[in-house]
């Protein structure tokens, strides 16, 4: 009798092993399911959910007409399309954005989004899309300044809360505040100060838009900082499918030509 209850114990303990087995190998098949899921939702849904501020030219605006436009507009607009489907563009403040990606409000966010370690841990991203770097900018005039070593002792219009302006001080150019690049550039145009150090991509975004400015850029950091497509981790088959549509999009000019409408040139990560 003994030996028939601790058989039927046994007997209930293996069942519920095997069934907690089962329900594990079931958890994992919804997982790996997930992971092919979200790229299936988009597709049968036809669209592709896009998080943005929309309050970011030249990456992601309002022109005048009201239409939502920009660098990184395009580029998700383009990358949908080849996905066979629609982008649908969620506005939002960057503040919520990460957030609005964690809950499920779009499936990937474009916004001139930072690769960086720290955010690699908890994210995945695309391959990169565009870089910037560090640049010494001068009046066209100004054939003396062809490297950061030569803004020493020069006259350097910037921020102060900037990154730049640790740059230019780095290099041993002598500080003046200033409210932002609108104003540096001012002052370089007046002869004011000698040079400004700023973001490559927006002193091209100035230059494109203003043609007759009377500035250019002397020289530029090797070390450039680079943005990606961002999405939430276990999605790999749709960053698969959105690396592959970028790679097209840089083979066949078609990221040359919405970088040079934007920019004048080429802005791909080199």
């Amino acid at each position: 009798m003994k030996k028939w209850k601790i058989s039927a114990v046994m007997l209930l303990v293996l069942s519920m092993v095997l069934s907690a087995c089962g329900q594990s190998k079931d958890n994992e098949g919804s997982s790996g399911d997930s992971k092919q899921s979200l790229y299936d939702k988009v597709k049968e849904e036809g669209k592709l959910l896009v998080g943005t501020e929309g309050t970011y030219p030249p990456f992601t605006f309002h022109d005048e007409s009201g239409k939502l436009t920009g660098f990184d507009v395009e580029i998700a607009r383009e990358v949908a399309k080849r996905l066979g489907v629609e982008a649908e563009f969620k506005e939002t403040q960057w503040d919520a954005m990460f957030e609005g990606l964690n809950s499920n409000r779009f499936d990937m966010i474009a916004n001139q989004v930072g690769i960086r370690e720290d955010r690699q841990k908890k994210y995945d991203f695309s391959k990169p899309y565009i870089e910037s770097s560090a640049v010494v900018v001068v009046s066209k005039d100004n054939n003396d300044v062809k490297s950061f070593e030569d803004i020493k002792g020069l006259t350097s219009a910037q921020s102060l809360t900037s990154n730049y302006r640790d740059i230019a001080e780095e290099n041993g150019a002598v500080i003046q505040g200033v409210d932002g690049l609108a104003q540096s550039i001012q002052l370089l145009e007046q002869g004011r100060v000698d040079v400004t150090v700023n973001d490559k991509i927006s002193i091209l975004d100035y230059m494109n838009k203003q043609k007759n400015s009377n500035i250019k850029i002397a020289a530029e950091a090797e070390d450039a900082g680079q943005s990606g497509l961002m999405f939430r981790k276990g999605n790999d088959k749709l960053v698969e499918e959105v690396n592959k549509a970028l790679e097209e999009m840089m083979e066949d000019g078609t990221y040359e030509e919405i970088s040079n409408k934007w920019f004048g040139e080429n802005v791909s990560p080199k």
